[in-house]
């Protein structure tokens, strides 16, 4: 098998399961309608589509990291990896062939928020380039840690690690709530990982500021990506080896 033919099958294989299409692509846009409609009833600002975009559009992020981990591990427990190894593919191909087709679908999220945003009355009043560039950093940095994630557990054991990290971004990620105005130990918390980091980048650009003013935000995230990509790949080759 090429490497263009594995990056294919499993681009196909995340297509044809609905549930997980349902969660990348499906869910991030019902949240961004539900919590701006909630916005438009109470008056919160923190719930225009131009607040809502980036938060939604991270939280699809995360459930690439559960489903990318799922396929990986299955993979591995199915022996498939084991066959493909025989083969002239090199490490470098088959974690690219992993990690290509989830690109793809972190591009179409971010395509379909942007559309979803644009009809809520989304405003960009910044460099629309450097948001995007944010965006898919992050959704680079969930995937990185996807491919760690699948490359140590088992596929039952990613499906209950994935949650709890849906749950950890949900909870101190800035998606829905001001970590700032909560303060203590969540904002302690949420600022130590590099989802709130990637929110208030993507909503400051959006709101007008440049990079300089996103520096320390964006240097979060690329260390964390360099990180969770660095221990993915060391964890893949040590697994595939043994």
């Amino acid at each position: 098998m090429s490497f263009t033919a594995l990056a294919i099958r499993n681009f196909k294989e995340t297509f044809r399961d609905p549930l997980s299409m349902g969660f990348e692509i499906g869910l991030p846009p019902i949240f961004m309608v539900m919590f701006w409609s909630l916005g438009r009833n109470i008056g919160e600002d923190i719930f225009t589509a131009t607040m809502l975009l980036p938060a939604v559009a991270i939280f699809g992020f995360v459930f690439l990291t559960m489903f990318s981990a799922i396929v990986l591990a299955k993979d591995r427990q199915s022996a498939l990896l084991s066959r493909l190894l025989t083969t002239p593919l090199r490490s470098s191909d088959f974690i690219l062939a992993y990690i290509l087709p989830y690109i793809l679908i972190a591009i179409l999220q971010i395509a379909v928020c942007f559309a979803v945003g644009a009809l809520l009355g989304l405003e960009v009043h910044g460099n629309i380039g450097l948001v995007l560039l944010i965006l898919l950093l992050m959704a680079i940095c969930c995937i990185g840690l996807g491919l760690t994630l699948g490359s140590l557990f088992t596929e039952s054991q990613v499906s209950g690690v994935g949650s709890a990290i849906i749950a950890i971004a949900a909870i101190f990620g800035g998606l829905w709530m001001d970590l700032k105005a909560i303060g203590g130990v969540f904002q302690g918390i949420g600022y130590a990982l590099p989802f709130a980091h990637a929110v208030d980048a993507a909503r400051d650009v959006l709101m007008g500021s440049g990079l300089g003013d996103i520096a320390t935000d964006l240097g979060w995230i690329l260390a964390y990506t360099v990180v969770f990509f660095v221990l993915g790949i060391f964890c893949f080759r040590w697994r595939t080896k043994g």
